[in-house]
């Protein structure tokens, strides 16, 4: 089962997990982009949106039939912690954190009862390890993700069901950071939707804690920003990141 199969890294990921022979069942919102990705892949479909908590309890129930979970579905919340509404916190926290681990709990309960294996992927990003401006439920969501995966991970050592994190960079072509157009400074260097999917394809085979799609200075420059939040706060200052998040 793949979430958020509609579009971006969602429909790149399906796409590569058809070619080598995954029989599938795409979800997501969209029903008219899923049958079309029905059509190339021969893949079921399931319309749900993963705000709605009854939504993700049907899922829950068929998520416990598959072999292997890559849960990718995701969304930002544009402006600042002065803009943010109730409203906006809850649809995150729900798409972006509520929705993956009640799956991934529902999944791990039934396939630890069985005694049978399983695979679950959370696609995180490189903002759960460090934070950038106007980006504050996206950055609460995705630290909350990695934080999750990790202890899950631990929970579950000696059994059959595996969890793994996959945390993309910078990608272009597809995904929030090409669908918001942010601005990125000279030199930086950018993934593509097919890294994303090879890196779901590793994490499915061997089942590492982590899986990093992003250039090593990238990866480089978000573990400072974890152990030294305040030095990448004063270097996100002088390469003025607030103008980059609004296009500018």
């Amino acid at each position: 089962m793949v979430t958020g199969a509609s579009g971006g890294l969602g429909t790149a990921t399906a796409l590569e997990l058809h070619r080598r022979g995954a029989r599938l069942v795409l979800t997501a919102r969209r029903r008219h982009l899923l049958d079309e990705l029905a059509a190339r892949t021969g893949a079921e479909v399931v319309v749900a949106d993963l705000a709605d908590h009854d939504d993700v309890e049907r899922l829950c129930g068929l998520a416990t039939e598959m072999d292997v979970l890559v849960l990718n579905a995701g969304t930002g919340a544009e402006g600042d912690v002065t803009t943010l509404t109730p409203e906006v916190v809850d649809f995150v926290i729900d798409v972006n954190l509520r929705s993956p681990i009640v799956m991934t709990s529902a999944f791990a309960r039934h396939k630890v009862a069985a005694g049978a294996e399983g695979q679950v992927v959370l696609v995180g990003s490189l903002s759960g390890l460090v934070a950038t401006p106007r980006t504050e439920m996206y950055n609460a969501t995705k630290f909350g993700l990695r934080g999750f995966a990790l202890s899950a991970r631990q929970d579950l050592e000696h059994t059959k069901v595996g969890i793994t994190l996959v945390a993309p960079g910078f990608i272009r072509d597809a995904g929030m950071f090409a669908d918001n157009d942010v601005t990125l400074p000279p030199g930086v260097r950018t993934k593509s939707p097919q890294d994303v999917a090879d890196g779901v394809v590793r994490a499915i085979r061997n089942n590492p804690a982590e899986v990093f799609v992003s250039p090593t200075e990238l990866r480089v420059a978000a573990t400072l920003g974890t152990v030294a939040p305040g030095l990448s706060e004063r270097l996100q200052r002088r390469m003025d990141t607030k103008k980059m998040a609004s296009g500018g």
